[in-house]
């Protein structure tokens, strides 16, 4: 991925909270108006006061109209801290078949998908822990185009989610320093090595989320002066 800011339209997000309250008309009652009622916070915001989300998803391929969601791994972030407690990783309930190379990358088979819980259940109960708070994920394309195919599957709609991208703030922070990244180089298990973070087992969605989450208040506290979350929302160049 090219460096730079994310991509708006997709998740930047930056127009004022009437966005959300126009989709909150139009929501049908449930989990995703449930979590369209609730404000985001201002882009005035110091990080430092800003609630967060770092989620991961695991998939069967790349496509979100066509593949499907595997397990969502979740933890929050409250004040510069890692809130353990709200860690969840929840299977899903496949309606289709594993694929064998997504088998491979993240280890969950075909009976061990069969065990697990129903997308409109896990959905919900994502929905309900994001109410309120900013997206983080690493290359978050995957999770804002996967969590818009589901609320469009469920819900009949598209959904809102302002995100922080990790591997774009990563980016960023080369484009500042004139560095040129190597291959590679902004892989999330590459640039938590670059930070002093432990090594965590890849392609299982808590663990990533974790990662992610950690990675944020790194690069974050990395950067000098004040940081509000414009500045996350919209890497400066």
């Amino acid at each position: 991925m090219p460096s730079g800011a994310v991509v708006p339209e997709l998740f930047g997000l930056f127009g004022p909270d009437a966005r959300r309250r126009r989709l909150l008309r139009k929501a049908p009652s449930g989990p995703l108006a449930d979590y369209l009622s609730v404000p985001f916070p201002a882009r005035d915001t110091d990080w430092r006061e800003v609630p967060f989300l770092a989620l991961d998803l695991e998939t069967t391929g790349g496509d979100p109209a066509r593949d499907e969601i595997v397990s969502f791994g979740w933890v929050q972030i409250d004040r510069e801290r890692i809130v353990l407690s709200s860690a969840r990783h929840r299977l899903v309930r496949l309606q289709g078949d594993m694929t064998a190379t997504s088998a491979v990358v993240h280890r969950i088979t075909d009976d061990e998908a069969a065990t697990g819980e129903p997308l409109e259940a896990v959905m919900a109960e994502l929905l309900a822990a994001l109410a309120g708070r900013i997206l983080v994920a690493h290359y978050i394309r995957t999770e804002v185009g996967f969590l818009e195919a589901t609320c469009r599957r469920l819900y009949g709609m598209r959904g809102y989610f302002p995100a922080v991208d990790t591997l774009a703030l990563a980016a960023a922070a080369r484009d500042r320093e004139r560095r040129a990244p190597r291959k590679g180089d902004l892989r999330l298990g590459n640039l938590r090595r670059q930070a002093g973070l432990p090594r965590y087992p890849a392609h299982n969605a808590l663990s990533d989320a974790l990662a992610a989450g950690e990675l944020l208040l790194a690069l974050a506290s990395a950067r000098r002066g004040r940081i509000d979350l414009g500045m996350l929302l919209k890497p400066a160049g």
